[in-house]
């Protein structure tokens, strides 16, 4: 295993990959460094003395400023470094990329719906348009695993407090995201349960559902019926019934739509795991396949990587936007841009947003941007696409499914358990993690400094994410974890 990587040519620091302890003499591009004090997993050092007020680089890009003198071989984080980004900024158009050449089709099983989408799994879903029948949803989702025989894989209920008391754009989400799930392929029966009173009624979501199959998508108003658990149960055994009768198909990758997203990070998530999911889109897209990319704020600093891949003009103006747009909702509720990066980002070795961005896009492998999606709004274009969602690990991820991910691929360095409406896969950027946490971690990408090349690793989890979409369950389903987060923005009645 390598001790310390220098990821850019350019850069003026190097990471350490495992602890390194004060006094070691480092051979880095030709010269020896000594440490002059101890460099934590994942942290950075300067390899030259560096100036007060100088950039400090990395990935070949400014991370930021040196708020002091750093000498040659001195730690570098929090202390000695800060952010150099401002708020608004003016940018251009400056085209760079081109479009990937087209590999070998590939092939997973899965299950064809009749409106021409693909599933990776043959779940029932119970969608409560409101808060106040959480528990009844919970109650009928206990009482209907009986339904969970031949191809229904599992019975799932998405629970939230929303759907009454909201206004505006938060009103809006909410009805969006749970049309969104209605309508998701994974999904191969889905029963809407409402109250009957609230504002995102049954009968206004319909609106926003828009056209679809009686025989797949039940309704019930609890204050209609005597009975709603009696009811709710008849329904679901009609939804299993049309759900059962799906069976897995060869189908190809091109169908395939993957969400990308990184939580936990540590300072090997750049290095490692956001590269190997980067360079896994890149295959999915070389087959025709499609992969979305979120967290907004956690692309400041690194969006002029995306803007300049950009496939058009329009699309770059879009790209502005998405920016521009999430930066003026931090400021509308006076909150600092670039308040970010989180206690534990900083714990494992990231400094400034910069450093956290340069890293976070890194998921996006090479490909160009061919789509930007709002809030909510399914995915239609294939290939790379960008989604607006803030970068909470379970409003993102619930974003990407609602946007028609059919799984979503998770980078973390510190670990978590969470889960989302479709299989997430947890991606380890060090085997420490993954050694640790195997109830947690799907697929290590720490092996990438363990003598485990690029191309293998990546197409390791392309093997991998293909065997997922034809039903081996991640440790999130094998736990039984299933979590759902509307994205709120304004005021509570």
């Amino acid at each position: 295993m390598q001790d310390i990587i220098k990821i850019h040519q350019n850069d003026n620091v190097a990471v350490a990959l495992k602890p390194i302890e004060k006094g070691t003499v480092l051979q880095v591009g030709g010269k020896d460094v000594t440490t002059v004090e101890e460099i934590p997993q994942g942290h950075k050092f300067a390899l030259r003395a560096i100036q007060a007020g100088e950039e400090v680089v990395k990935y070949g890009f400014r991370i930021g400023y040196a708020k002091e003198d750093i000498a040659e071989g001195a730690w570098i984080h929090t202390h000695n470094l800060k952010t150099a980004l401002g708020d608004l900024l003016e940018y251009s158009y400056h085209p760079a990329g081109t479009e990937l050449k087209e590999t070998e089709h590939a092939y997973f099983d899965g299950y064809k719906r009749p409106n021409g989408k693909v599933g990776v799994r043959n779940e029932i879903w119970i969608i409560p348009t409101v808060g106040c029948v959480n528990d009844i949803a919970k109650a009928l989702e206990k009482k209907a695993q009986k339904f969970v025989q031949g191809t229904v894989e599992e019975v799932v209920t998405f629970t939230h407090p929303y759907g009454c008391s909201q206004m505006s754009e938060d009103q809006e989400n909410t009805r969006k995201v749970l049309a969104d799930l209605v309508n998701h392929p994974n999904a191969g029966a889905v029963l809407v349960l409402g109250l009957g009173c609230e504002n995102s009624n049954i009968g206004e979501l319909k609106r926003y559902i828009g056209e679809y199959d009686e025989k797949r998508v039940k309704f019930l108003v609890c204050q209609d019926v005597e009975d709603e658990m009696e009811a709710a149960m008849a329904l679901l055994e009609e939804c299993a019934a049309y759900a059962g009768q799906f069976k897995r198909e060869k189908v190809d990758a091109s169908e395939l739509i993957i969400g990308m997203k990184c939580g936990g990070s540590d300072g090997l998530s750049g290095i490692t795991a956001n590269p190997t999911v980067g360079a896994f889109s890149d295959i999915l897209i070389s087959k025709g396949g499609t992969t979305i990319l979120t967290e907004v704020p956690e692309m400041f600093g690194a969006e002029t990587l995306l803007m300049d891949r950009c496939a058009n003009q329009e699309l770059f103006e879009k790209t502005v936007d998405l920016i521009n747009d999430f930066k003026n909702y931090f400021k509308r509720h006076d909150q600092t841009i670039y308040e970010n990066p989180s206690p534990g980002n900083k714990k494992g070795g990231i400094s400034t947003l910069e450093d956290k961005s340069l890293g976070c896009t890194q998921k996006s492998g090479s490909a160009l941007v061919k789509g930007v999606l709002s809030y909510g709004e399914p995915v239609c274009t294939k290939g790379l696409n960008l989604l607006s969602a803030p970068g909470n690990d379970l409003v993102a991820a619930t974003a990407l499914a609602a946007s028609g991910a059919h799984i979503v691929l998770f980078t973390t360095g510190r670990g978590t358990p969470f889960a989302s409406p479709v299989p997430t896969v947890k991606i380890s950027s060090n085997s420490a993690l993954y050694n640790k946490k195997t109830n947690w971690i799907d697929f290590n990408a720490g092996r990438l400094v363990e003598e485990t090349s690029m191309e293998e690793l990546s197409m390791n989890l392309f093997q991998y994410v293909l065997e997922v979409a034809s039903g081996r369950k991640v440790k999130a389903e094998e736990a039984g974890f299933h979590d759902m987060a509307i994205f709120k923005q304004g005021v509570t009645l």
